[in-house]
């Protein structure tokens, strides 16, 4: 065969092969583009719009806290921040770098900002800054096409109107914790708040409401072109609290003319908290753009303890205010009557021990009342060591004291009420007769909170086991008041031991020689009746006492004696009662009936000028009127109880 002939056929052969081949390729790539556009396009269709649509948490309104008249005690408020998403960054430090250079940002800041964006999904907006100023914003929208991921986002803030009034009760909110996450991706956003203290946060699950949705379009480099569809959260439901904003911010301005004070009102009927002072206070709004560390080394190193709401965790021996319950007590097993006579020579012997009363000549011979009245140590020496500790502990849990009382807000303490078994199971040691002398005055072991000592006086003039609470279940205050009180549970304590000790304490405040009596309302119409107390910090030895060491003004301020007084009023019909405690005594270093008892006597006024309570009727007091009027001008003294 010629060799043209070969050579053609062979060129044939490749030319067929080659031709099959572009065919056998060009048949795949037309199948392939058939699966790719027809067969598989919802599938590419949806991969698109998931690069080309990103889906955002929104964050709900908060609800709000609201007080029993309906005045909005926290609310939200708009304001703008800057957000960076880390996933839509290629390098966050340098991007976190950039926006430091414009906005301030510490290294600090950024330090914490990469920690966060590590312990959250990285779809997660990451919040650099909020609360941004005009003049911030506006740098930020400048340098926004050379930054990958930042927005700048509208959003809402927690508002507290009062600021620093009612900060302790109310509590504050803050960014979850570490400890907080649970994986819920609604925690991790920028702008969500959980409650950290007081009603935020034992009502927070409440108050948080529903997380909404936001379709936004973004280009390759992950910036947001537009926003797509919005669904709104759904807002938190709204929270009304027992306390009357006009009483709270009168109670903080009257405690404000001391150092450090803390003050608790009750409308003894219900056990609604009218006013929960505790001053110095603190800003909550702090809390809520984000407390910076020198902010927070400032309130924490404060002698005087800002954070703490010191009406319901301040821990202080109660002084002669625990004096009525252990005139309970004694009246209780019979170790009392009315008509039992003490001498007070201004000391009583205990082996070799002396224990002083505050009046170096002594009173002389006294009954209850006058004791109650003046404020006999000696006599309440004796009668605690006829009565006998268990039994005056006994009592004093009754009338509140020694246990949390369950108050619906975090940060409840329980004082302490010593017994026999405590202190073996506490110091290994028995339980020591001039223990039982001290616990008389209500020194020693013995520790109460400014709460505690308002709910004895509440359990005192209604007969009831009152239990605090600062939300209202039932909401606002309706016009004229609420219809009935709750049916609290007995006391079980004697109507008539009750009257004669209430009998006595309006002498405290009413009559000439009683501790308070300087303090006094002298508006018949608004009287109130109360005890006074005074406090050690420190034990006074005889040589102190003989060279007035540890008293007066000229001791520094930790080393004073606390003030104390409780309170109820009217005095014939009581209705509302306070207690105050004024540390060391105050700017003076004064005593309970010329520092506690004015504060007091302010609120208590005001509290029954204003009326918060709204004067509903109750029933008619069953107690019977006590055997001595305290005074031959007004009628006896009555007691709020109910049956059954």
């Amino acid at each position: 065969m010629p060799r043209d002939t070969q050579r053609d056929k062979l060129l044939t052969r490749r030319a067929i092969l080659l031709g099959g081949g572009q065919l056998a390729v060009a048949a795949a790539l037309v199948a392939r583009m058939y699966q790719l556009q027809v067969a598989d396009k919802a599938r590419y269709t949806l991969l698109s719009d998931e690069n080309r649509i990103n889906l955002r948490l929104l964050a709900p309104p908060r609800g709000r806290i609201f007080d029993r008249f309906g005045v909005a005690m926290a609310d939200n408020k708009h304001n703008f921040r800057v957000v960076v998403v880390p996933e839509d960054t290629s390098d966050l430090a340098a991007t976190l770098a950039a926006l430091g250079s414009l906005i301030g940002l510490s290294a600090d800041d950024r330090r914490r900002l990469l920690r966060q964006a590590r312990q959250q999904h990285a779809f997660i907006p990451l919040e650099v800054r909020g609360d941004l100023s005009w003049d911030e914003m506006a740098k930020i929208e400048v340098a926004i096409p050379e930054l990958a991921g930042v927005a700048i986002e509208q959003g809402l803030i927690r508002y507290y109107p009062d600021g620093a009034i009612a900060s302790h009760p109310l509590g504050y909110v803050g960014k979850p914790s570490q400890q907080d996450l649970n994986g819920n991706p609604l925690l991790e956003l920028p702008d969500f708040r959980i409650g950290k203290a007081g009603v935020e946060k034992a009502d927070d699950l409440q108050l948080r409401g529903t997380a909404g949705t936001s379709e936004v379009e973004v280009n390759a480099y992950g910036r947001v072109i537009r926003e797509l569809a919005r669904q709104p959260g759904q807002p938190g439901e709204d929270v009304t609290v027992g306390l009357d904003m006009a009483m709270q911010r009168f109670a903080m301005a009257r405690c404000a003319a001391e150092p450090s004070v803390s003050c608790a009102l009750l409308d003894a009927p219900t056990g609604d908290v009218l006013a929960l002072a505790s001053s110095p206070s603190y800003d909550p709004m702090l809390f809520s753009r984000g407390l910076t560390e020198a902010a927070w080394q400032e309130l924490a190193n404060d002698p005087r303890k800002p954070l703490i709401d010191k009406a319901i965790a301040g821990m202080y021996p109660p002084g002669s205010t625990f004096k009525p319950t252990v005139a309970l007590a004694a009246l209780a097993v019979g170790a009392l009557t009315p008509e039992t006579e003490i001498f007070c020579p201004g000391y009583l012997r205990l082996g070799n021990a002396l224990f002083h009363c505050w009046k170096h000549g002594g009173h002389g011979t006294l009954r209850l009342h006058e004791a109650i009245k003046e404020s006999c140590d000696v006599f309440f020496y004796e009668t605690a060591r006829r009565t006998g500790i268990d039994n005056i502990a006994a009592m004093a849990h009754r009338f509140g004291y020694g246990a949390p009382l369950g108050l619906d807000i975090p940060g409840e303490l329980g004082g302490l009420i010593p017994t026999r078994e405590w202190k073996r199971a506490r110091f290994g040691i028995p339980w020591q007769k001039g223990e039982t002398l001290i616990t008389g005055i209500g020194q020693g072991f013995v520790l109460v909170t400014p709460l505690q000592l308002a709910t004895m006086a509440a359990r005192l003039v209604t007969g009831r086991a009152i239990v605090p609470h600062v939300v209202r279940p039932q909401g606002r205050m309706p016009p004229g008041g609420d219809k009935a009180p709750p049916d609290f549970a007995p006391l079980d304590v004697s109507p008539e031991n009750i009257a004669l000790v209430i009998s006595a304490m309006i002498a405290v405040v009413n009559e000439p020689h009683g501790t308070a009596y300087h303090a006094r309302i002298k508006d018949s119409e608004y009287a109130m009746g109360g005890k006074t107390g005074t406090s050690q910090v420190h034990r006074i030895t005889a040589y102190d006492r003989e060279h007035h060491i540890l008293t007066g003004a000229k001791v520094p301020w930790k080393d004073r004696d606390h003030a104390l007084f409780v309170g109820f009023a009217p005095a014939y019909a009581p209705r509302y009662v306070a207690a105050a405690v004024v540390e060391h005594g105050g700017t003076q270093g004064g005593e309970g009936g010329a520092v506690a008892a004015p504060i007091v006597a302010d609120v208590l006024l005001e509290a029954q000028k204003r009326d918060p309570a709204r004067r509903v009727p109750l029933p008619a007091p069953a107690a019977p009127a006590p055997p001595t009027a305290p005074s031959a001008a007004a009628p006896p003294p009555s007691v709020i109880a109910r049956s059954g």
